[in-house]
Order: C-alpha cells, then structure tokens, then sequence
C-alpha cells in the first residue's frame, strides 16, 4: 500500500505528468456536465420512466454507454457511439478498398487522413441517428416531446450532432494532451458514474424491498470480485514466443547473440471486439420503435428474435465478438511483416526456419491465443443478459416446452440484477482502468520512478532498491 500512495504522490511530483492527468480529469468533467444540459422540447420524465421500463433491454446498453445521457436525452446523448460506428465501417472497408489500405500503410500521413474521414463520417452517423430519434419521439405515444413539428426535429438534429462532435474533440485532445485512450476513458467515465446507484438498487433489494436474501447479495458480490481477478488474469496473460538473435561482427563489435521473446497478447483486441459487437447489434434494435417496423408483421418478428436475450442474439453476438477478435488483430498484427523484420535483423525462433516458415509459426499460435480471447471475451458478455433476463431457450422451436420444464429458472429469466454489474461494464471499467494505469506507470519508470507495480516483475527507475 505504501508503494502505491507513493507512486501516487510521484505522479504529481512531475509537472508534465500532473498537467496531463489534471488536463484529463478536467475535460471527464466537462463531458459529465452535459449529463444535466437536457435537449429542448423533450418531456425528460417521460423519457426516463420508458427507459426505467426498459432498463434490461437494448435501451439499457445505449444508456449504459451514454452514461444515462440518452435516457435524459441531453445535448451529449448519442455519446461517442457514432463514432465507434464510423471507425467500424472504415476499418472494414480498409480489408477491401484498396485507397484505403494503401493509406493506412503511409504511416501517420495517412493515418491522419482517416481519422479525417472517420469525423465526417460520425457527424453523418450523428445527422441520421438524431433525425430517427426526434421522429420515433414524436411518433411515439408516451408524450416525449412538448411540441411537435419540423421545428423540434431540426433542433434535436442540430444539439444532438454538435454534441457528438464535441464528444469527439475532447476524445481527441485527452489522447493527444492528456493521458490514455480519450474515448475509451469517455465510454469508462459514463459506466462508472452509473455504480453508486446500482450499489444503492442492491441494498434496496436487500434491505428494504427484501427481494435478495443476504445469501444472494454475498454471492453476487463474490462473483463480481471472482469476474474482476478473471479479467485482470486475462488481460495480463501473454504468449511469449522465444527469439534468438545471430551474433554479427560489425567493424570490431560483436553484435547481437541475445535470446528474448515475442509477447502476444491472449486478448489483444481489447475491450474493442464488445464494443464493435455491442454497437452493431443496437443499430437493427433501435429500429423497433419506428412506425413501419411496428406495422410490419415480418420486420417485427425479425427483430424479436434478435432481441437481447433471445438465442439467435446470443449466437450472432458471440459469433461477432469472434469475428472482430480476428479483424482487429489481423489490423495490429502482421505475421507476415514480423517475420520479414526478424530475418532483416538476423532473429529466429528456435527450431523454426526463417521467413514463410515462421509467419506460418506465429500465425498458428496467433490463431489459437485469438480463439482463446474471443471465448473469453464472449463469457463475459453472455453474464450481463443471464443476470438481467436469462436467455430464452424455451423459445427454440421443438425443445422450448421441455426446456422450460427442465432448465433452472435463473437460467431462462434471469436474476433481475442491475447491468452495470454484468461482465460487458467490468470488462470495459477493469480494461480502461488497467491501460490508464500502465500508459502512468511506463511515464514514472521513464522519469526515473517506481511504478505501481515494482514486484510485478516492471522495470525499476534509478530510485528503485535492488
């Protein structure tokens, strides 16, 4: 504890570490002030009892990561998500639109050239999801909006979309001023002011309503200590792949002869495959409250059978969470060009020839480490929908009646328990929580300080004792 309340007090011994982490905290506040700037014309107590009702639905995951904005509907209510959006199509498109992957490979004169792109497009995404939100408002029959009419829809256009892109400028200034991943903090700043009042529901359960005997909040809270350690577990764990290196003579110095190793990573996407997953699959479920869907026989049962819960979701959830496992590292990581640098530089892994051989060789462990990730991170997923509703596989056809004659009922209906303690909000929390901290520590180390973590095996600064 002392090693940490130190590292604590370093961080703000450094005057170019504590403006970044002061820049950082202050600009999560302005973003947490558009939590109380509501969006006019907009009934918000009606708005928020239809999100209270729906708490255990996609609107649940929207608000979640809105930070409880959109249930509000504040200035700031699409959140950062038409931006998550916007760089899922262009990373996409990057596999197949030669201009694009010929860009990504300039370095960072094209990277700049996409995130260009990807701001015109999330201020598209922003334009088209505030018009469909002011019209399902308004089409409605919950009284949403005070008055109706072109008027409304053009403000709601014009406050919701400047809201996103001013979302997106305080992203960009904290990755580039402050410290850690600007919208990841954003997305973990909107979970995490939403875990006092699921603390608060918890001893409502307990000790007022008396829905949960202690039993059960005891387990619960074990489970989520057991899920937290999981994921820290997880997230640290690598595979390290050993490297030798030739000794060369250069003039009359001996070069190289040194064994080291490769890390990868066991999940090295991230919390970004469940984020990619999360938002395309809210994009089909916001279209229930349109008019035309509900008036359409075939649209509706469409949507219900990807609803949350429903085992046809759950299928296509995990299988997307898979499938941005391998999209994203095939974008991070290239067997191919790690080998050819090996080679350059006179490396090899034992035992493995150089060149095809070994791209093949890390391309083999890439691909089972992946696959390893991806169940993990589908696991922890599939733990929110089982404690808020279940999953309802009495709803397969044929086998529905016996599985619901059969199967416990905390597996079919759930537990009740609130969202912000399913594996989706810790995994995203721990995850943000964990590179915030390493992207501090790697900057004491660099100052010549210990970091948070000196008998985890870290490098030690001048100060450290041997």
């Amino acid at each position: 504890m002392n090693k940490f309340l130190e590292a604590i007090a370093n961080v703000f011994r450094v005057p170019d570490l504590r403006n970044r982490v002061l820049f950082t905290l202050a600009l999560l506040a302005v973003y947490r002030l558009g939590a109380f700037i509501p969006t006019p014309g907009v009934n918000a107590a009606a708005l928020q009892e239809f999100f209270e009702q729906n708490r255990g639905s996609v609107f649940g995951m929207l608000s979640l990561f809105s930070g409880g904005m959109l249930e509000r509907l504040t200035i700031f209510a699409l959140g950062i998500m038409p931006y998550i959006t916007a760089s899922i199509i262009l990373q996409l498109l990057t596999v197949v639109v030669p201009t694009l992957e010929k860009l990504q490979k300039e370095g960072e004169l094209g990277r700049r050239k996409i995130t260009q792109w990807t701001r015109y497009l999330t201020i598209a995404l922003s334009i088209m999801q505030s018009m469909g939100i002011a019209i399902a408002l308004q089409s409605s029959d919950g009284n949403f909006v005070l008055n109706p009419g072109i008027g409304f829809v053009l403000m709601t256009i014009v406050t919701l979309t400047t809201g996103t892109a001013f979302i997106m400028w305080l992203g960009e200034q904290i990755s580039e001023r402050g410290i850690g991943n600007g919208m990841s903090l954003i997305i973990f700043a909107g979970i995490v002011v939403g875990l006092p009042s699921a603390v608060l529901n918890i001893w409502e359960n307990v000790f007022v309503t008396r829905n949960w005997n202690p039993v059960q909040a005891i387990v619960i809270f074990l489970a989520m200590i057991a899920v937290v350690a999981f994921i820290v577990l997880v997230e640290r764990a690598e595979r390290r792949v050993p490297v030798q290196y030739a000794k060369r003579v250069v003039g009359r110095r001996v070069m190289g002869g040194q064994q080291t190793h490769m890390p990868l990573k066991v999940n090295a996407g991230g919390v970004i495959p469940v984020i990619f997953a999360s938002s395309m699959l809210a994009l089909p479920q916001t279209l229930t409250t349109m008019p035309w869907v509900k008036s359409s026989e075939w649209a509706s049962g469409v949507l219900a059978a990807i609803a949350h819960s429903e085992p046809l979701y759950v299928v296509i959830f995990v299988a997307a969470i898979m499938f941005f496992c391998f999209f994203y590292v095939s974008i991070i990581f290239n067997p191919n060009e790690a080998a050819d640098n090996m080679r350059k530089y006179g490396g090899f892994i034992p035992g493995i020839r150089p060149g095809k051989n070994t791209a093949d060789y890390l391309n083999k462990i890439l691909t089972r480490i992946t696959v390893v990730g991806g169940i993990y991170l589908a696991f922890l997923c599939l733990i929110p929908d089982i404690m808020i509703a279940g999953i309802k596989l009495q709803h397969l056809p044929l086998i529905g009646n016996w599985i619901d004659s059969t199967f416990p009922r905390f597996l079919l209906d759930g537990l009740g328990v609130n969202f912000y303690f399913g594996g989706t909000s810790l995994l995203i929390v721990v995850g943000v929580a964990m590179d915030f901290v390493n992207q501090i520590e790697a900057q004491l180390i660099m100052r010549h300080y210990e970091g948070f973590t000196p008998k985890a095996g870290r490098i030690r600064g001048r100060r450290s004792a041997f």
